[in-house]
């Protein structure tokens, strides 16, 4: 499989982000960190601002204040061809264009690798064929996108995103639609770029159990701020799940993977 991304990973900063979508804002001075190379996930309650943190930090939504860099360059002064090159995002529910084909839509992730003076390659050609086989999509390349299931579809945008070859890549829920042996299938794949060529990847994800598992870095949020961040083993406790998800529940350790896995108390749903 060529995965290999023309970037290595890069290190995102944002400072001071105020991010909203009309009247007050969903997330107010919010800073961090995400360290370059590992996985982030990023979970929380629904509506405690995960997917609107992402969009900023994907210059999908413009800051109302602060700034969001990328190895220190401030995304929002980049041109976007350039940008497209270096950091691959992969949105909510997107939409695909009425009967297009899933090889064609995973084409698209080339074209910021497009110039007027090189069209489509044999580089082109076989990322897209790298994209397709990681995902098992192969023997649907010629299949409409609107014609598959929904588990189907989101393999092939997550194909596009992989297609496009970027150092970094925020993905929005990326398991969404999938039973869980395909979301165990994407999230090794992630794991897979990550390791062997040094993408830095973002995800939100709502399984937390599935965060722990695959993160080296962990971002909780609660109320558009962040309430923890850090390694899933030094600060998953029983108090964060309770102050993050409103929910009673036990930490142990996994003993499969020895990070931490949550174990909700029957019936424990803490009114908020």
């Amino acid at each position: 499989m060529s995965t290999r991304p023309h970037t290595t990973g890069g290190r995102i900063v944002a400072g001071d982000l105020t991010l909203g979508y009309g009247g007050n804002p969903v997330i107010s001075e919010l800073s961090l960190a995400l360290p370059p190379a590992r996985i982030t996930c990023i979970v929380g309650a629904n509506g405690c601002g995960k997917s609107t943190l992402l969009r900023g930090l994907g210059r999908l939504l413009r800051p109302r204040d602060g700034s969001v860099t990328l190895d220190g360059e401030e995304i929002a002064r980049m041109p976007t061809g350039k940008l497209a090159t270096r950091l691959g995002l992969l949105p909510q529910q997107p939409l695909a264009p009425d009967g297009i084909t899933v090889s064609d839509l995973v084409g698209r992730g080339r074209h910021p690798h497009q110039r007027w003076f090189r069209q489509w390659s044999r580089a082109d050609e076989a990322a897209v064929r790298s994209a397709l086989d990681a995902t098992g999509l192969t023997g649907l390349s010629e299949a409409a996108v609107d014609e598959l299931s929904g588990g189907q579809r989101q393999r092939a945008w997550i194909a596009l995103a992989l297609a496009q070859e970027t150092g970094t890549m925020l993905l929005d829920e990326p398991t969404t639609f999938l039973d869980l042996a395909h979301q165990i299938e994407v999230l090794d794949l992630l794991a897979e770029l990550n390791s062997e060529h040094g993408r830095t990847v973002v995800l939100v994800l709502h399984d937390l159990n599935l965060a722990c598992r695959y993160a080296d870095h962990l971002i909780a949020m609660r109320d558009g701020a962040v309430a923890a961040a850090g390694r899933p083993a030094e600060i998953v406790t029983a108090d964060l799940v309770r102050e993050v998800f409103g929910l009673q529940c036990e930490v142990m350790d996994d003993p499969l993977t020895h990070t931490p896995l949550v174990l909700p108390h029957p019936g424990a749903r803490k009114r908020r």
